[in-house]
């Protein structure tokens, strides 16, 4: 295929008076070709590929539901009894395309950002290089989907008691939380079952009535219902040069003063009124550490 740019040199050539004949010499292409582009006037032809055999998806549905989903048999009948000799990978392609073996993959849910509805949180494993040791950490972070705030700490280790102190730690800091908390089908949280249904572990569900929200896991398939929650550690960390000593000290340096992205406060003091406050008296969890 003859590029662009050497297109247009043919075509302005031409332009300019010279024979096809030393316009092919000089620039070694054939002279039917040279016709050719200049005929279209230099610009490169976009071909549009029309389908050898045009098949009825009514026939296509009839007979699929004829054979009881067998493709091999619809492959036998439209060259048998219909006359449409087409490949077998090509019906299987358009059966496909047609959601007849395949049913179309559902969109992830769209739900509204409405004030107050809903709050995510993810985690994400990366390894840094800290000092000369290069170390594996975790990011939790939290995010408010509708005045976009996000809470952003790093682990060494994450269990189902540092994901209490890491929600705790946020709510309070933020004074209020949304009625609903989107996480990923985690064992942290759930206890049994997969996506909405999921049975979300008594210590968990019982830690989300003080702060008068509940879990709720998404659908299986649908990673990028927490969307806005992933891309945010990647970009701190793309973002950041780390020149510490020690993880702890970049967990400090992450702690809950820090701003992340620049978000204005109108969109938050919308929704403090559908928020839920935190409530002032709620029990942290390292309570039963600092007590003894």
């Amino acid at each position: 295929m003859i590029a662009t740019d050497k297109r247009k040199a043919i075509f302005l050539l031409h332009q300019e008076g010279m024979s096809a004949r030393e316009i092919a010499r000089r620039l070694g292409v054939d002279r039917d070709t040279v016709r050719q582009i200049i005929q279209q006037e230099g610009a490169t032809p976009h071909p549009v590929r029309v389908d050898k055999w045009q098949i009825d998806p009514e026939l296509l549905r009839r007979l699929y539901t004829q054979c009881e989903g067998w493709i091999q048999r619809v492959h036998e009948k439209l060259v048998e009894e219909e006359g449409i000799a087409v490949k077998y990978s090509t019906l299987t392609k358009r059966l496909r395309e047609l959601g007849i073996s395949t049913p179309a993959r559902e969109r992830c849910d769209r739900v509204p950002d409405v004030p107050g509805a809903e709050m995510q949180h993810d985690t994400s494993v990366y390894w840094l290089r800290l000092g000369e040791q290069r170390v594996k950490v975790i990011a939790s972070l939290m995010y408010l989907r509708y005045s976009k705030r996000r809470y952003l700490r790093f682990y060494r280790w994450f269990n189902r008691f540092r994901m209490k102190c890491f929600f705790y730690e946020a709510l309070t800091y933020w004074g209020y939380a949304a009625r609903r908390c989107i996480i990923d089908n985690t064992n942290l949280a759930r206890l049994r079952g997969a996506g909405p249904t999921a049975i979300i572990v008594p210590e968990m569900e019982r830690f989300g009535q003080q702060f008068a929200f509940e879990f709720r896991c998404h659908k299986i398939g649908h990673p990028n219902r927490k969307e806005s929650v992933a891309y945010c550690a990647s970009y701190v960390l793309s973002k950041t040069k780390f020149e510490l000593a020690s993880i702890e000290c970049a967990v400090e340096w992450f702690g809950p003063r820090r701003r992340l992205g620049v978000h204005r406060d109108i969109p938050f003091c919308r929704s403090r009124g559908p928020l839920e406050a935190a409530p002032a008296d709620a029990n942290s969890p390292r309570g039963w550490v600092w007590s003894r």
